[in-house]
Order: C-alpha cells, then sequence, then structure tokens
C-alpha cells in the first residue's frame, strides 16, 4: 500500500514540486520514496513495503527503461501471472506485484485489466511515445484523483497533493456541496475541490497529446440465477474462504479488525492470524469490545482494543476530515481511524469486512420493500392523498413515514443509505442553491441498468456504485493510510461477486434475515448469535452528544462562523440545532452533515491560507 502524485509538463522547479507533492502524502509511505522527472511527466512514490520489502521500490522501469510505472494497492494474483509473464520470456528483477503489473502492460497493454485480481489505482507512463496509461480498480478500493490545469494534468492518490502543484487553484464547488448535503459524502465525479475528479471504480484513463479519454473497463452485473440453497451456501463459503487466503499474502504479519457484526467476525475468525483490533466508547451501547474479547478468545487470537473518549473524538475531527480530502458526515469515519491507529502499533496489514453488504444484501433497508406490501395493495394515487395528509398534519403519528415511503416509488425514495436533506431543505439552508441536481438524476443510470431486476438487487447495485464508493471505501482508505496501515477487504473481490451476483434475491433477503446465505455460511465459523445477529453499523454517540452544552457550544460556533455565513443561511441552520438539543426531532445527522463541511473548509481554505 503506497501512494503516487504526478503531473505533465516541464514545471519550473518542477523535482522540488514533486517533493512537496510526496511530503503531503508522506502518511501513505513512510518507508521510502522515488522520483522519476523529464521534461514530460514528473512522478512521485511514497512506499509502505508490504511485498518484497528489499526491492520493490517505485517509481520502477522495465529492462530498457522505456516504461514507468507508480502503484497503489495489492495484486493478489501476481505470482500467477508472473510464472505465465516469465514462461513467455520476461526477465524479473524483483519478487514484486509492481514489477508483475509493468510486465503484463508490455504484454498485454491496456487489456491488462481483464487479468487482474486485487485493488488497485496505477499509472504507466510509455517513455517513448510520451503517454499515460491510468486504471482504478474494479470497486473503487483505491482512489485515483485527476485534473488539468493549464494544460497540465495534475494527478495522484490524494487531492491534498494538488496544492503544492503550483498551476493548481483551489476553489469549493458548490454544486459538490449542494449533492452532498442529501448523499452525505461527495457523490459526484467531481470533487468539492473544482476542477479535480475521481477516476470512477472500474475506468481506465490515457492521456496522450494534451486529451484525457475515460472508459469504463468492467462493469459489475447482478444477474440472479436459479439453485439450490444448499448448493449456494456451498459456493460461497468456498470463495470466501479462497478470497480471505488470497488476501492474506504478504511478507509482514496481517491481522484484522473486529466489531459485532458478522462481517468482520467472519474475516477475524477465518483468516488463522494472530491479531484483532477493536474500539468502543464509553458508553455502554455504543461500545462492542466485550464482545470482541470473548469471540476473539474463542477462536483463539489476540484482541488489542480501545476506549476512545469523548474528548479525543472531537479533538480528532480537523484531522480526520483533513485526510478525507473531501466532507464526509459519516461519524463512524472516526472511529476507523481510531482503530487504525490502534492496528498500526502491531502490523502493517488488516483485513476487514467491507462489501460484504453489498454483494449479499446486508442492509436492514433492503427488507423495506416487503415490509410495504400490505400499502402496496391501495392504488397510488390513494397512498399519494394519504402521505400529503400526513405531511399537512401539524403533529406527528405512529405509521405516518411508512404510509409517506409507500407513496413513493423506489426510484423517489432510495438513494442508498443515508439521505440527509431533500431538495426542498437544502434549498431553505444554502446561500446559492443551484438547484443541480435533484436526487433521481444521480440515481437514473443505476436504476436504468437494472430495470426489470427485482428491488432488492436495484437497491444493492445503487449501494454498489454510490454509497459503498463514496462513503464505505473512502473511509476505509483515507482512515487507515492517515495511519501508515494498509487495509484489505476479502469481500470485495472479483471471484466474490462473480458467485453473489448470481445467488437469487431470496437467498439474499427474506423474512428471516438479510445476507442469508452468507449468514448461513458463516454459521460453520461464528456462534448462532453472532452469525444471527441483525445488521447494526458502527454506533457512534453523536444525538448525544449534540445536546451537551460542551459541544452544542462547539457546534453553535461553527454555525456562526465566516464560512457557514458564506455558505449557508445561519439562522436556518441554527434552527435544526436547536431543536435537537430541545427535543424536537432527532436532527443530529443533519446538523453533523452541516458540521462536517464547516470542518473541512476551515482546514482547507482558511488555515491553509492564514
Amino acid at each position: 500500500m503506497c501512494g503516487f502524485c504526478g503531473f505533465t509538463g516541464d514545471i519550473k522547479d518542477r523535482e522540488n514540486v514533486i517533493i512537496g507533492m510526496m511530503d503531503r502524502i508522506v502518511h501513505r509511505g513512510p518507508d521510502s520514496a522515488g522520483i522519476h522527472s523529464d521534461k514530460n511527466v514528473t512522478l512521485g512514490f511514497r512506499r509502505l513495503s508490504i511485498i518484497d520489502l528489499e526491492n520493490g521500490t517505485q517509481p520502477m522501469y522495465n529492462k530498457d527503461k522505456s516504461i514507468v510505472i507508480v502503484f497503489n494497492g495489492e495484486i493478489y494474483n501476481y505470482e500467477e501471472l508472473r510464472e505465465n509473464l516469465i514462461n513467455k520470456g520476461f526477465e524479473f528483477k524483483t519478487h514484486s506485484d509492481t514489477e508483475t503489473l509493468l510486465h503484463l502492460y508490455e504484454d498485454k497493454g491496456e487489456d491488462m485489466l481483464d487479468y487482474l485480481r486485487g485493488m488497485f489505482a496505477f499509472v504507466v507512463y510509455d517513455i517513448k511515445n510520451n503517454s499515460l496509461f491510468a486504471a482504478r480498480d474494479f470497486f473503487g478500493i483505491k482512489p485515483f484523483y485527476y485534473g488539468k490545469f493549464d494544460n497540465s494534468l495534475v494527478f495522484g492518490s490524494e487531492i491534498k497533493s494538488f496544492l503544492e502543484f503550483p498551476k493548481f487553484k483551489k476553489q469549493v464547488n458548490e454544486v459538490a456541496l449542494e449533492n452532498y448535503l442529501t448523499f452525505q459524502y461527495s457523490v459526484l465525479e467531481e470533487t468539492f475541490f473544482k476542477g479535480v475528479y475521481k477516476l470512477m471504480p472500474g475506468h481506465c484513463m490515457t492521456y496522450k497529446g494534451g486529451r484525457i479519454k475515460t472508459r469504463r473497463y468492467f462493469q459489475p452485473e447482478f444477474k440472479p440465477e436459479e439453485a439450490g440453497l444448499q448448493d449456494t451456501i456451498k459456493k460461497v463459503e468456498e470463495v470466501l474462504k479462497d478470497s480471505v487466503e488470497a488476501h492474506k499474502v504478504s511478507d509482514v504479519e496481517v491481522g484484522s479488525f473486529l466489531s459485532s457484526g458478522v462481517d468482520s467476525s467472519y474475516v477475524a475468525a477465518t483468516f488463522n492470524g494472530d491479531r484483532t483490533f477493536t474500539v468502543g466508547f464509553d458508553y455502554e451501547k455504543y461500545n462492542e469490545i466485550s464482545y470482541a474479547e470473548a469471540l476473539s478468545e474463542k477462536v483463539g487470537i489476540d484482541n488489542y482494543s480501545k476506549i476512545i473518549s469523548t474528548e479525543e473524538y472531537w479533538n480528532s475531527i480537523p484531522k480526520v476530515q483533513y485526510h478525507m480530502d473531501e466532507p464526509l458526515a459519516d461519524p463512524s469515519a472516526i472511529a476507523l481511524y481510531f482503530v487504525s491507529r490502534l492496528a498500526s502499533k502491531h502490523v502493517k496489514v488488516a483485513l476487514s469486512g467491507e462489501g460484504a453488504d453489498e454483494f449479499f444484501g446486508g442492509y436492514n433497508i433492503y427488507k423495506e420493500p416487503m415490509d410495504l406490501g400490505i400499502m402496496t395493495a391501495i392504488p397510488m394515487p390513494l397512498r399519494k392523498l394519504m402521505a400529503n395528509i400526513c405531511r399537512a398534519l401539524p403533529f406527528k403519528i405512529k405509521g405516518m413515514n411508512y404510509i409517506i415511503r409507500s407513496s413513493m416509488t423506489l426510484e423517489e425514495r432510495f438513494i442508498g443509505n443515508a439521505k440527509m436533506f431533500s431538495e426542498k431543505e437544502r434549498a431553505s439552508i444554502l446561500k446559492n442553491p443551484t438547484g443541480k441536481y435533484h436526487h433521481m438524476e444521480i440515481t437514473k443510470p443505476y436504476y436504468d441498468f437494472t430495470k426489470g431486476l427485482d428491488p432488492v438487487t436495484r437497491m444493492q447495485f445503487i449501494d454498489l456504485n454510490l454509497w459503498m464508493v463514496g462513503d464505505i471505501l473512502l473511509k476505509a482508505d483515507k482512515m487507515s493510510m492517515a495511519n501508515s496501515l494498509e487495509v484489505r477487504v476479502p469481500f470485495l473481490d472479483r471471484k466474490v461477486f462473480d458467485v453473489a451476483r448470481k445467488i437469487p434475491a431470496d437467498y439474499r433477503v427474506n423474512r428471516r434475515a438479510t445476507k442469508y446465505v452468507f449468514r448461513m455460511a458463516a454459521k460453520d465459523y461464528l456462534p448462532e448469535e453472532v452469525a444471527s445477529k441483525k445488521k447494526l453499523g458502527f454506533p457512534v454517540p453523536i444525538r448525544v452528544w449534540l445536546k451537551e452544552d460542551k459541544y452544542y457550544d462547539i457546534i453553535k460556533e461553527a454555525f456562526n462562523s465566516e464560512g457557514a455565513k458564506k455558505y449557508f443561511n445561519t439562522e436556518q441552520i441554527m434552527k435544526y440545532l436547536d431543536d435537537h438539543r430541545a427535543g424536537k426531532a432527532d436532527n443530529s445527522r443533519k446538523v453533523w452533515t452541516i458540521y462536517m463541511f464547516l470542518v473541512w473548509y476551515e482546514r482547507f481554505f482558511v488555515e491553509e491560507t492564514a
């Protein structure tokens, strides 16, 4: 796991520029550094040594030094690929997966991507042809950002490295802000920094003659097939066992994160490692440490744990938002920062359970189509009338939200696992609302792609392409790398998806459970109560904190700051905070969404220029 950055063009003092960019991401690779620099392209690399500790230094060149690569990630089938390339006559100087990628590009060109199993973002520079080829992995585990500034292409693992590039002028992308208020994460291809884009998952990019071309090389697609339950359970168990084993490839010790959920518990119980890592809060409802200790003892591995104090949590927020690059309003990101910091004191690599919910149907909301079943017998016009009556009531009644949601189509009501502000709400709090975009414009391509499939599969596809990429994987990468830790996600594997995509909807989500087949497979390794445990997520007590004077005052100060006045109607956002404190509504997540943006803005646009 590493980090890279680079730019094109004969930039003045380019080696000092690239050093400044590399210094911004030193946390991604504290073990070593390397530079390639010529009048056309400058590449910088920071290394966290995991495989071939002595010889895996980058940038790495081919035999005649006509091609150079920088690469972040791990290729889990590199030994098999390496053997095939040796049989074709390629000579290897190292045992690294980086060199395997380099020779695979020489052999297959852009088609190399069809042969890979792993997580990756990389740039290959063909010196003779003065062309770049870049790619991001199938599901978006590793990040890749790029932008063109005054005829120079700038790219890297983190946006913060762009701040050192002399032609980059940072500006807030207010359209990104507007949509973040609805989704709680940066959902657009263009980031919060104007002109900086994400290379999307499953996409690759070429750059030659000043022209950027991107294309999708991999499209995850669910295709449920008829199958027997026991046969499906067996296939899931076999592919998960294979993937966990593949994700352990390393020349350093591998540990595992462990919460009370079935996903991380499954990994911890099957990876045959020695250490697991858990964090919790000093509130009984928000502490999973006792569970983790019990499971670790049962499977015979050591558990390392930490209680995060309230003060520690709040003090870390500016640092977390800096490392995130873009605002993220998921409170569990900060907990992930602390568990990564804990793990990094003992290991360089940790396995984690991301992706199981999106692949196998784990979120509780996926049961909603079944729960709304009674209401679907009522004609839609009548349901909409009932919903309008509910909205007009000056008070709340039990079942009101159920009636309102039943009056919406799936496309109207589901945008993923978080929906903070409606279009109407965000227009009321923003100083300069643009009206771009309605949430249905953003989700439409994914709903169109899954037309004709069952509602659960369509919801999973939305989460796989939006929520997982913008929230789940963003925080996993950024919080682990902030602590120089490599996190690997064995559920997010091409072979695993090849099995998961074919599972019938009823084996994924039914009246008995979400993630049903996955839970059945887990029962061979976990106690019944763990395998059957309802999806919880990582609980963080923000709704409690925001009612306490100390933290209410912190938010209040932020809501009346110059940054808040620039972008928000401060009276409107203060009402959300005050209503929450008074117990009139649970506005904790909406308040948090605004606050995280303001912390991010302060860090990048106030402190950076102070």
